[in-house]
This record gives structure tokens, sequence and C-alpha cells, in this order.
């Protein structure tokens, strides 16, 4: 249990803790988000101190856990900084940014494994240490493993695919139409002294885009891979193809647009294998 809480800690803190403005400038706020890391983990560290372990000995075990992975999260989030900028992904590079994300997410979970192993006590090479003798796991390690799943469909999912699709592109915005206005004036000064008018024409032309609502699209995506999630778990796999169905036929006249049709695609195949994956991931474990 203490292991889940910790790596539910860590994702708390990451994802929703964290604020878009901390996250695109890392190093300004860096000690804002180590904070957040330490208010998580230690909460969860003296609730065990406080009701599961009986000796009080066990208080220098828990602070120089806490300080442990605060540490190391401090030094890989470094670490990623400056690989970043020495490598100088730029902003297309969509696959390694993607890498340096997975990295370092699978750098945070070895770091709590490593102090549960070393420091807690916990003996995280035997994995049904966790599993009771009746085969499924206990009520409260459900209930948090179940938690982890979800961050990871919604938050955690949505921040791989946003990696992955870039920044929206501009000629991907919906054209609603072209506009001209004229203003004609004429010059009746001019027209009395000499022959023919004279006059000024201004011509003004508007092209309008529709900019699509990026929350409103986030806000599918989790209720997408949640849907997935769900169907995954109870085998309900040609359910699934309807949820492909119901998003193309929204999305049906910009499918012409070809640009438009690929950041489609990849997006939904992205949201359905991590829907697929973590669905499969739960039933293993519940069932």
């Amino acid at each position: 249990m203490l292991l889940l809480s910790l790596i539910l800690a860590h994702l708390i803190a990451d994802f929703y803790l964290q604020t878009d403005e901390m996250v695109k400038d890392k190093i300004k706020n860096i000690k804002k988000h180590i904070g957040h890391h330490f208010l998580m983990n230690g909460l969860v560290l003296t609730g065990f101190l406080l009701f599961y372990f009986e000796d009080l000995s066990d208080f220098t075990n828990i602070i120089v856990s806490l300080l442990f992975i605060v540490g190391s999260h401090f030094f890989i989030d470094l670490l990623k900084i400056k690989l970043i900028d020495t490598i100088k992904i730029n902003n297309e590079e969509n696959l390694k940014r993607l890498g340096f994300f997975l990295l370092d997410q699978l750098l945070h979970l070895v770091a709590i494994l490593f102090v549960c192993q070393l420091f807690l006590g916990i003996d995280i090479t035997i994995i049904h240490k966790l599993i009771q003798i009746d085969g499924g796991l206990s009520t409260i390690n459900s209930v948090l493993f179940i938690l982890i799943i979800v961050i990871l469909a919604t938050s955690v999912g949505g921040h791989m695919i946003k990696i992955l699709l870039g920044s929206f592109p501009n000629q991907l915005l919906t054209f609603e139409g072209k506009f001209v206005f004229k203003n004609e004036r004429q010059e009746d000064h001019f027209a009395n002294k000499m022959n023919g008018k004279r006059g000024l024409t201004e011509e003004y032309n508007y092209t309008i885009f529709s900019k699509h609502d990026l929350t409103r699209g986030k806000i599918i995506g989790y209720i997408e891979r949640l849907l997935v999630l769900v169907l995954t778990y109870y085998s309900a796999y040609p359910a699934i193809g309807f949820i492909v169905a119901a998003k193309s036929i929204a999305r049906f006249k910009q499918m012409d647009d070809r640009d438009w049709a690929e950041y489609f695609l990849l997006g939904t195949l992205s949201s359905m294998f991590i829907g697929i994956t973590l669905g499969i991931l739960l039933r293993e474990v519940l069932m």
C-alpha cells in the first residue's frame, strides 16, 4: 500500500500541482515544484509513520526516504532540462521529447522503488507481496491502483499525446470565410474645376478562421480514454469502434484536408493505444 501511495503522490504533484506556467519555465519554478513533491510525499510517509509503524525508530528511515525521493526528483528534473538544452531538441522533434518524458517518469519510479526496497523494508522483487493469499488485491490497494490507472489514462495520457502531436498547426484551423469591404470617396472639389471626377477607393480583405477549443478537446480526450479503458476491462472491444466512428462523424467535413486527417488519426490512435493498454493492465491486476 505504501508503494502505491508514493506513486500516487508523485503523479498528483507532477500532473495536478504543477501548472502549465511552471512547465514552460521549469528552471525558474523548480523549487516550487520540488516543494509540491516534498509536501505530498511528506504527507504519505507521515501518515504511515503514525498509523502503521509501531516503532518510532522508523522515524529516521522516513526522513531519509523523504529526502531521497525529493532530492532524486530534483536531480532527475535538472538533468533532463540540461540534456534537452544540450541536445537542442526543438518543438518539431516530438518523438524525442516524448522519449525524454517517458525516461524522466521511469527514473522517478525507479527512485521510489529503490527507497521502498532500501529504507522502508518493502520487497519490490516479489510482486505478489502486494497481493493477498486469496488471489486479489486488498480493497485499499485496489482503490489506489484504480486511481493511478485513471490518472495515467487522463492527465498523463493527455500530456503524452500533447507532446507527440506538438503545437496545433495554424494551417489546420477551420476556414470560415473571406470577406471584402470597399470604401469609395468622391472628391467634389476637383469635379467642379476639372472634367471628370476624382476619388479614392479602399478595399479591405478579411479571412476568417475558427480556432478550435483545446480545453473542450482535452475533456473529450479524457472521456474517450476512460471509455476505452472500461470497455477493454470488460473485453468489449467491438464497442470501441463506435467511439472512433463517432469522432469521425463529428469531424467528417474536415477529413478532406489531408493535414487535418493525419493529425486527427495520430491523436486518435495514440489515445486508443493508451486506453487499451491501461485497460488490459487493470484487468490483469484486479481479476
